[in-house]
């Protein structure tokens, strides 16, 4: 299996097959398991074995097969599934920290990631230091010894920058620092987080992987002592669990996830430099496009710019009011990743509870929306998003 490509591992990597021999993989949908004698279940409580299962919180074999899958495709030892993407952030730095341990963060995150950094993370003792990962002397001056994490975007929501994983790592790792990294705009298609240094990466599996709007999922992905020795008694013990039905929705994901991301990474492609100059936007932001700030860093971290795009209308909110209610075959809603093409506003909706200066700062302006390309045909969504700029 180690020489099987991304794509081939995704179809075929961490399959279970019971003794009917099936073909598409079981869902084992069971909260408990059985024990053929008390000395059984004894010994599994003191260790498990490398098939055994106690309880579903703990494990599950469904789930089992999503985590080996994903681990095998992003090239880490193992991963631990979670009930969200938001309960792997969490549980990947709660795991970590205890009050008076320092974590240095990229300020450019999603709401909830901030909210975990400087509300959850703060309350209980934890300094949190916020600079702009975009200012490699910022990260050089913050990352002092004694910090015990690193936190970021390997591609910021919703204004798409670019950190250099590798040269925040080199820095992390020089003083003892544990770096955590939020791969989800990057896809496992695309990511070479952990050859590039990273030492735990998070997906929102609601995402990309299962990529047609129907559960909630994520995954902590790293070394086998740090699954296994911190991320998973933190898990068993606080619930947030991946359900076996939404495990086997991901495993199906998985198996179209290279087709799909990629046919949306050229639409996103072709869309972005479709609109640049548009009379109607201000700017196209795509780290696809040469005018992107990081194009250089994006092409040779990923190779790809990814299935985002977020450019800004002229007129501010009411411009970008204009703009949303006109379209007709992109839909709004605040996911992405999504085989349909979806939409936001991210100053109203998925960052409306930062103050005007965080959005200031984070260049979430009034006009800004944020687009996920999905799997329509490009000439469709060109004509719908022109016909509603025309409105503007």
């Amino acid at each position: 299996m180690t020489e099987w490509s991304k794509r081939t591992k995704q179809v075929h990597a961490g399959t279970r097959r019971s003794q009917y021999g099936e073909v598409a993989e079981a869902i084992f949908l069971t909260q408990g398991f059985v024990y053929d004698t008390a000395e059984q279940a004894e010994a599994r409580f003191v260790e498990l074995g490398e098939d055994e299962f106690i309880y579903a919180r703990y494990g599950n074999p469904t789930v089992r097969m999503f985590e080996e899958r994903i681990a095998a495709l992003e090239g880490a030892e193992d991963a631990f599934a979670t009930a969200s993407g938001m309960a792997a952030v969490n549980a990947s730095l709660m795991s970590i920290v205890k009050a008076g341990d320092r974590v240095v963060a990229a300020r450019a995150l999603f709401g909830s990631c901030l909210y975990i950094l400087e509300s959850i993370l703060a309350r209980f003792g934890v300094e949190v230091v916020i600079i702009d990962g975009m200012d490699p002397a910022q990260w050089k001056a913050a990352l002092t010894p004694g910090t015990k994490a690193v936190f970021f975007e390997s591609v910021s929501n919703p204004t798409l920058e670019v950190i250099d994983i590798k040269y925040v790592c080199d820095l992390a790792h020089d003083v003892g620092a544990l770096v955590v990294v939020d791969n989800v705009f990057a896809t496992p298609v695309f990511s070479r987080a952990i050859e590039q240094g990273a030492d735990v990466v998070v997906y929102s599996a609601t995402k990309h992987i299962d990529g047609q709007g129907r559960c909630l999922g994520g995954v902590v992905l790293g070394s086998r002592d740090y699954i296994r020795n911190t991320l998973e008694p933190y898990l068993k013990h606080t619930g947030g669990a991946l359900s076996p039905f939404n495990a086997w929705v991901m495993l199906k994901g998985l198996e179209t996830l290279d087709l799909r991301v990629r046919a949306q990474t050229a639409t996103a492609q072709y869309l972005a430099e479709q609109l640049q100059g548009h009379p109607a936007l201000s700017q196209v932001i795509y780290p696809g496009l040469a005018s992107h700030p990081q194009h250089d860093l994006a092409m040779a971290q990923m190779g790809a710019g990814g299935t985002v795009v977020a450019f800004e209308v002229k007129g501010g909110r009411d411009g970008a009011f204009r703009f949303l209610n006109a379209l007709k075959l992109v839909i709004m809603s605040n996911n992405l990743g999504d085989a349909k093409s979806l939409i936001t506003h991210p100053a109203t909706t998925t960052h409306q509870r930062l103050t005007p200066e965080q959005k200031v700062t984070l260049g979430i302006s009034p006009g800004l929306v944020r687009l996920s390309i999905g799997l329509e045909d490009p000439a469709d969504l060109l004509s719908d998003l022109k016909g509603a700029l025309a409105a503007v």
